[in-house]
């Protein structure tokens, strides 16, 4: 069965760092594109950043800089540094592959950037 797992989220202050996780199942990992999406609150889930098997990356230009998708294809994980982040970074944060299997989003994990 298909799911992802992810792991990782806080509560952090404007400027920090965070590194989200996620395990993925039941695909084969390894030609799969991986992303990370987040969904803030009253707003569209996006993708923020995915990472091919070749670790061809790609940001959303909000995160340019400031987050890093990394992905061990020996584990079956992706994930995600964020640095320097600010409040507009606050939202729930899901893996899927991209383009994303529609009915196999995880529970997410909620980053929120406060002060």
């Amino acid at each position: 069965q298909v799911q992802f797992v992810e792991s990782g989220g806080g509560l952090v202050q404007p400027g920090g760092s965070l590194r989200l996780s996620c395990v993925a199942s039941g695909i084969d990992f390894r030609l799969r594109v991986m992303g990370w999406y987040r969904q803030a609150p009253g707003q569209a889930r996006v993708v923020v950043a995915h990472s091919s098997n070749a670790s061809v990356t790609h940001y959303e230009e909000a995160v340019k800089g400031r987050f890093t998708v990394s992905r061990d294809d020996a584990k079956n994980m992706v994930y995600l540094q964020m640095d320097d982040l600010k409040p507009e970074d606050t939202a729930v944060y899901y893996c899927n592959q991209n383009p994303p299997i529609a009915s196999r989003w995880g529970q997410g994990t909620q980053v929120t950037v406060s002060a």
